[in-house]
């Protein structure tokens, strides 16, 4: 015998596709938004450094112009000098392309300092040409190393992008990740509820059917009404509790739990009551139901009656389903120290051992249908435990045990001796 272990329902393919492509939407959406934000950045530190280096690069070099002698010129510049009879000195190892001569003359004619970016000989200078003592110094700064440094710079800002968009992305998973959760939540109870729906109604709407057919056959037959009361009063019966049922279902729909009181059923009252109401479906599965207790003692525990009901009510369907023609079903009631058992047991089809640890969990249980699940939720609620037992074509046999009610304990009424009025 083993206890049945209780896991939750998959969602079915179609709805996980579509938890999978709104998960990768929101990855995708997430990563470009984080990734636009680092590339603009990045073309804003981009921007900001290039226009840095040009304004730095423009200010030591007319520094350099003023200040500094032709033979000694700071680092990375050349600076070259006209003179009044027209030649013109240059700093050790100047550039051979250089000056420019034509900036030379315009600011040697009294057009003031000027400041330009020219290309000579394939290479890229930056010119700043002005007057100085009398002459006309020009001083030049070779771009390749400014331009190299530029160069580095993006290459760490296009690695950085990449980074980020990989960090993008798995930020974005995470994100998706948390942000479906509640929509798979959803279409978990979504799909839960329709099918709780269609096990919950299916028995008790098969009996009232079934009964009602009887009644309709009794009526036809000229059957005295009088002796039809029974049938009717089970009718009514069958529509209070399957109000109940309806009512324990829209609760569950509104994801409202069921807080009733517990209170003392009697499990015997409730087999009874059920194999009574499933008598005419058994027989005409030619099928007989037994109730039948082990033992002395009550049998009353702690629960919900309309709850403990249907755990009932789910087993004999459960075993109705799975015994022929000329088969038996019992329904077995025992107490214990501080439990109460109610087995049902049949000698139809039988079940696989192997198969009683997925009787219990949901889509799982083949054969057994929703039914069995539910019976595990609702048992797990009371604090009991089902178990599972059977050998194939040998009947299978289902035991609940829940706690016991305590004993109500009885006070006897104190009675008072009654003394006579005092004379006078």
């Amino acid at each position: 015998m083993s206890v049945a272990r209780f896991d939750r329902p998959r969602l079915p393919d179609p709805d996980h596709r579509l938890l999978v492509r709104a998960r990768r939407r929101i990855t995708v959406q997430v990563a470009g938004a984080i990734s636009v934000v680092l590339a603009l950045v990045g073309v804003l530190v981009w921007c900001a450094m290039g226009h840095s280096q040009g304004v730095a690069a423009e200010r030591d070099l007319a520094a350099a112009a003023r200040r500094s002698p032709v033979a000694y010129p700071p680092p990375c510049v050349w600076l070259y000098e006209l003179r009044a009879d027209g030649t013109v000195r240059a700093s050790p190892g100047a550039p051979a392309a250089l000056p420019v001569r034509v900036a030379l003359a315009y600011v040697a004619a009294g057009s003031g300092p000027q400041t330009a970016h020219v290309s000579v000989a394939g290479r890229d200078y930056l010119v700043h040409t002005r007057e100085r003592g009398g002459a006309t110094v020009q001083a030049a700064m070779d771009l390749r190393w400014l331009m190299a440094e530029q160069q580095r710079l993006l290459r760490t800002l296009i690695g950085a992008e990449i980074a980020g968009l990989l960090a993008a992305l798995l930020v974005g998973q995470v994100v998706s990740r948390r942000a479906i959760a509640p929509l798979g939540e959803a279409l978990a109870r979504q799909r839960r509820f329709a099918a709780d729906v269609s096990h919950e109604l299916r028995t008790p709407l098969t009996r009232l059917h079934t009964r009602a057919q009887l009644l309709s056959r009794r009526l036809r037959g000229d059957t005295d009404p009088i002796l039809l009361i029974d049938e009717v009063d089970q009718l009514a019966t069958g529509t209070r509790q399957l109000g109940e049922v309806v009512e324990d279902l829209l609760r569950s729909a509104q994801f409202k739990q069921l807080r009733r009181p517990f209170g003392p059923v009697d499990l015997a009252v409730l087999a009874a009551e059920l194999a009574v109401a499933e008598d005419v479906r058994a027989a005409a599965q030619g099928v007989s139901i037994e109730v039948r207790c082990d033992g002395p003692g009550d049998h009353v525990v702690r629960g919900v009656e309309s709850a403990l009901r249907r755990v009932v009510s789910a087993l004999l369907d459960n075993a109705l389903g799975h015994t022929g023609a000329g088969g038996h079903i019992w329904v077995t009631l025992s107490s214990g120290p501080g439990t109460v058992g109610l087995t049902v047991s049949d000698d139809g089809a039988g079940l696989d051992p192997g198969d009683a640890e997925r009787l219990f969990t949901r889509f799982e249980g083949t054969g057994f249908g929703l039914g069995l699940a539910l019976v595990r939720e609702v048992v797990d609620g009371h604090n009991g435990t089902i178990t599972a037992d059977g050998r194939p074509g040998d009947g299978a046999e289902f035991t609940v045990r829940l706690p016991a009610h305590p004993p109500v304990p009885i006070v006897e009424p104190a009675y008072q001796r009654y003394q006579p009025p005092l004379p006078g």
